[in-house]
C-alpha cells in the first residue's frame, strides 16, 4: 500500500482482478455488486468500495486480518455499502441469500505459507458460479508452489465451461489470473481497446496492457 494513496491498487496481479472491467458498461459500474473471497490487505474491497463507488462485501475466516486491514491499511468500517462478513468463504458462499447478486467475484485464497489456493475445487467453483448474475465475472488468482494452473482451470471449466474462460499470461512474481464468465461472450479486441481507454482513464488502471496478454482459453 501506498500511504499516500491507501486506495489505489499497487501489484500488478492485483490490478489484472479488475479485468472483469473490459466485459461491462463502464457507466454501470457504480450499480454492481463486488464480493472478495479473502481479504488479504483490503486493496480490493477498499478500490471497489472507495474508487469505484460499487457495493461490495469481502469473507474473510481470520478475524486478525480484519484487525489488522483495519489497524494499518485504512479499511473503514462496515457500512451501507461495504461490510466484511467472517466466516469460510466455503460456507458463506452456499447461503442461497448471496446466489445471482454478484457482477464481480475476486477470489485470492491462500494460507500462511500461500503454498496452494485453499479453496480449489470443482463443487467450490460450482458454488462460485451460483453467486454471479448473467453478466459476472469471477477473478481468480492463481499462485503457489504447489498449486497446478493445469488442474486448476480444469475444475474452473468443468465448473463454468472452457468457453467461458479467459487468462492472463504469469506476472514477473509468478501469479496468473484466471477469469471466468457466468455468460461466455466474446467481445472483439477493438471493444475491449475503446473500454480499455476508458477504465485507464476512469481509474487509473493499465487496461490496454491487459488486452495484449489476456485471451479466451479456447482462441
Amino acid at each position: 500500500m501506498w500511504m499516500d494513496a491507501p486506495t489505489a491498487l499497487y501489484h500488478e496481479y492485483i490490478q489484472r482482478m479488475m479485468a472483469w472491467l473490459l466485459f461491462v458498461d463502464p457507466d454501470t459500474v457504480p450499480k454492481r455488486q463486488a464480493m472478495q473471497l479473502g481479504l488479504g490487505a483490503g486493496s480490493l474491497t477498499k478500490f471497489c468500495h472507495k474508487e469505484m463507488r460499487m457495493k461490495t462485501t469481502a469473507i474473510e475466516l481470520n478475524p486478525q486480518v480484519l484487525a489488522a486491514c483495519r489497524g494499518w491499511f485504512k479499511l473503514p468500517t462496515d457500512n451501507t455499502r461495504m461490510q466484511v462478513v467472517l466466516n469460510d468463504a466455503a460456507l458463506e458462499i452456499q447461503d442461497p441469500k448471496w446466489w445471482g447478486t454478484v457482477d464481480a467475484l475476486q477470489v485470492d485464497l491462500y494460507d500462511a505459507e500461500a503454498a496452494a489456493p485453499v479453496l480449489d475445487s470443482f463443487p467450490f467453483y460450482t458454488n462460485c458460479r451460483r453467486l454471479l448474475n448473467a453478466e459476472g465475472c469471477m477473478t481468480v488468482n492463481l499462485f503457489g508452489r504447489a498449486s497446478s494452473f493445469a488442474r486448476s482451470v480444469e475444475k474452473i471449466s468443468a465448473a463454468f465451461g472452457a468457453d467461458a474462460v479467459w487468462a492472463f499470461k504469469p506476472t514477473r512474481e509468478g501469479n496468473t489470473v484466471v477469469l471466468t464468465q457466468r455468460t461466455p461472450t466474446r467481445p472483439k479486441r477493438d471493444v475491449l481497446l475503446q473500454r480499455a481507454e476508458i477504465i485507464q482513464a476512469l481509474w487509473g488502471l493499465p487496461a490496454s496492457k491487459w488486452v495484449r496478454v489476456f485471451k479466451p482459453l479456447l482462441a
